[in-house]
C-alpha cells in the first residue's frame, strides 16, 4: 500500500527513528502504525512509544474531593483556545463538583445531575452554543476511601494532565498528593507488578524475544536475557516499583512506607489521549470562507 508523508512523520515523531527507517517499519507491516512501533523495537531501532503521543484533541481534566468520595472528569472542547475560555472553565467546576456529590454509576446518570434544576446534559448544550464549539463530558471515575486513607490530587499543565491517588494506611495529603505528581510525570500503567495484564506481558515477551534473537544470541542466552529484560520492564510499568520522582533513591512503595502509607489505586487523564487529533488546514478553511 502507499505510505504518506505524514503518517512517515507521525513514526518518526512517536520513536524517534529516522525517516527511511520509519517508512521501511510502515511499508512491512502494511500502514499499521501500532504493528509498526513493534517492528522497530524488535529491531532493536526504537523504544517503547506511547500511544497517546499520537493524540491531541482539547480541553481540560479537573478533580474535586467531596469527604470519602474523590471525582476527576475530562471535559472536551475543539480547540485549545476554547478550553482556556472562563466560561468553559466555570462549566468544568460545576461538573466536577456535581459528579463528586452525586456519585453518578454511569454516563447517562452524570449527564442527569442537576445544579440549580438544570441538568448537566442540558448546561452542556447551552455552553456548545454560546461558545459556539462542541463541548462533550468524555469521561470520569470516582474513587472511595475509608475514614483512614487519604486523596491525593494534581492537575499538570492547567488541567492537561489530571491525577487521583488513593492511599491507605495514614491522613498524609502531603504524601499523597506527592505521588500523584509522580504518576503525571512516570505515567505507570499498573499499581504493581502482579497487575499487570497477561495479554500486556506476552506482548512485551514477543517484542523482547524477537530483540534478542535478532541480536544473534543464543538460544540459552536469550532465556536469561528474557527473564532479565521482563522483570526491568515489570519494575518500569510498576508505580510501586518506580524509582520516586522527587528521590531517586527510593521506589514509591519506599517513600510511602516512610510515611506509613501503601498506594492502593491511582487514575491518570490526559486530555484527549486515544482520540483522533482534529486535522485543519487553516489556508483551506479561509478559502472556503470566503467562496474560493
Amino acid at each position: 500500500m502507499a505510505i504518506s508523508a505524514k503518517q512517515v512523520k507521525e513514526l518518526r515523531d512517536m520513536t524517534g527513528v529516522g525517516m527511511m527507517d520509519a517508512k521501511k517499519a510502515l511499508v512491512e507491516v502494511d500502514g499499521d502504525m501500532d504493528k509498526a512501533v513493534d517492528y522497530l523495537r524488535e529491531k532493536g531501532l526504537a523504544k517503547a512509544a506511547k500511544k497517546a503521543d499520537r493524540i491531541a484533541a482539547e480541553g481540560v481534566t479537573a478533580t474535586y474531593i467531596d469527604g470519602e468520595t474523590a471525582a476527576i472528569i475530562e471535559l472536551n472542547a475543539e480547540t485549545d483556545f476554547v478550553s482556556k475560555n472562563d466560561k468553559f472553565k466555570d462549566l468544568v467546576s460545576v461538573i466536577v463538583k456535581a459528579i463528586a456529590e452525586g456519585k453518578p454509576a454511569s454516563m447517562e446518570e452524570a449527564l442527569a445531575l442537576e445544579v440549580n434544576g438544570e441538568s448537566i446534559d442540558n448546561m452542556i448544550k447551552e455552553a456548545t452554543t454560546v461558545i459556539g464549539e462542541k463541548i462533550s463530558l468524555r469521561r470520569f471515575q470516582l474513587l472511595t476511601k475509608e475514614a483512614s486513607d487519604v486523596f491525593g490530587e494534581y492537575l499538570h499543565m492547567g488541567g492537561r494532565i489530571g491525577v487521583l491517588t488513593l492511599v491507605k494506611g495514614t491522613d498524609d495529603a502531603a504524601a499523597a498528593k506527592d505521588v500523584a505528581m509522580h504518576v503525571a510525570a512516570l505515567n505507570p500503567r499498573y499499581v504493581s507488578r502482579e497487575d499487570v495484564s497477561e495479554e500486556d506481558y506476552k506482548h512485551e515477551e514477543k517484542i523482547q524475544t524477537e530483540l534478542a534473537l535478532n541480536e544473534g544470541k543464543p538460544a540459552n542466552i536469550v532465556e536469561k536475557m528474557i527473564k532479565g529484560r521482563m522483570n526491568k520492564y515489570l519494575a518500569e510499568i510498576s508505580l510501586t516499583e518506580q524509582a520516586f520522582v522527587k528521590n531517586p533513591d527510593q521506589t514509591v512503595a519506599e517513600f510511602l512506607a516512610t510515611k506509613g502509607g501503601t498506594i492502593s489505586t491511582f487514575v491518570r487523564y490526559e486530555v484527549g489521549e486515544g482520540m483522533e487529533k482534529r486535522q485543519d488546514n487553516f489556508a483551506e478553511e479561509v478559502a472556503a470562507q470566503m467562496g474560493k
